[in-house]
């Protein structure tokens, strides 16, 4: 699961050659944007076949955060 998505993240980065690890916050860590977190989170739901629902949204901050509610989906 985490390098699937590892794979997810890396599409909205300016620089693909940089490690993830777990406890990154997806906006200032990674700089997302807000557009780029509304489109990462639709690519999670596609690949994983997960609804994630706005209130869930705002409680993922971090890559760990979102591979906890994957595996809790599943």
């Amino acid at each position: 699961m985490l390098e699937k998505l590892q794979e997810i993240i890396r599409r909205y980065l300016d620089d693909e050659e940089t490690v993830l690890h777990n406890e990154m916050v997806l906006q200032t860590d990674l700089g997302l944007n807000s557009y780029e977190l509304v489109q990462l989170i639709c690519d999670v739901e596609d690949a994983f076949n997960v609804e994630i629902t706005d209130r869930a949204i705002r409680r993922l901050k971090t890559v760990q955060n979102v591979m906890d509610y994957i595996a809790a989906y599943e």
